[in-house]
């Protein structure tokens, strides 16, 4: 991919350093910056210029498409948040909106030629539930205190703490993988498809799984910002 190439180019000397340095030697230490990789950080690159442009062009009188668009997309997620956590679900708002902008972005880059889809990488996906997983812990934790939500984990009976707290952990721990390869799977054979059947019938063909590509990018991109959000409101749930 050239924006790897770019990367690597201006990148590989330090990059390499810090892999050494952790103790990971780079496959090439030429290119030690893989494609997903570079694809995720021209994803951040593109929200950021993004969302430099919809600053400038801000308005209250006479808002243009684009801010409109993402007016749009902050009421959804807002009315997401607190329609699943409650009242308090504003709190929570900029995170949701972020993974389901993100993970959007991410999704669709496969459809401009010469890039890939970098969530078509389980790298990738898993460093997103993993933000997700720490983010909706961190506020269990802040909410019930470290002891509250050990008990919370617990279960509302204490004869069944023993049984109910190591299902509790396990389920956590499947939820980070259910997020991460629910996503990787789903782009990463979108991503296949499209490839084989644009191979073998280039005329007609690729706009209809282009249009496939983009509605699972869509629902992905929602699914992937309803779960923690979802996970939020059991974190942040109250005993009775």
């Amino acid at each position: 991919m050239w924006f790897t190439a770019i990367l690597n180019k201006l990148l590989a000397a330090p990059v390499a350093h810090l892999m050494l340095a952790a103790g990971q030697t780079p496959a090439d230490p030429v290119h030690p910056i893989p494609n997903y990789m570079g694809m995720e950080i021209l994803a951040i690159l593109i929200i950021l210029a993004m969302a430099m442009v919809l600053k400038s062009r801000l308005s209250v009188e006479n808002p243009g498409a684009f801010q409109l668009l993402m007016e749009e997309v902050v009421t959804f997620a807002r009315s997401t948040a607190e329609e699943i956590i409650g009242h308090d679900g504003l709190r929570y708002t900029a995170l949701l909106g972020t993974l389901f902008i993100t993970v959007l972005v991410c999704n669709v880059m496969g459809l401009v030629p010469t890039l890939e889809t970098p969530t078509g990488h389980i790298q990738v996906t898993l460093g997103f539930s993993v933000a997700a997983f720490l983010y909706y812990n961190y506020h269990g934790v802040r909410h019930h205190g470290v002891l509250g939500y050990l008990k919370h984990l617990s279960g509302p009976m204490l004869a069944l703490a023993v049984i109910m707290f190591p299902i509790e952990v396990i389920g956590n721990v499947g939820r980070l993988l259910s997020l991460s390869v629910r996503l990787y799977a789903n782009m990463y054979v979108g991503d296949i498809l499209d490839r084989v059947f644009t191979g073998l019938v280039p005329i007609g063909v690729p706009v209809i799984f282009d249009a496939l590509h983009l509605f699972v990018s869509l629902l992905q991109a929602y699914i992937f910002m309803l779960l923690p959000a979802i996970y939020l409101s059991m974190a942040l749930m109250e005993e009775h």
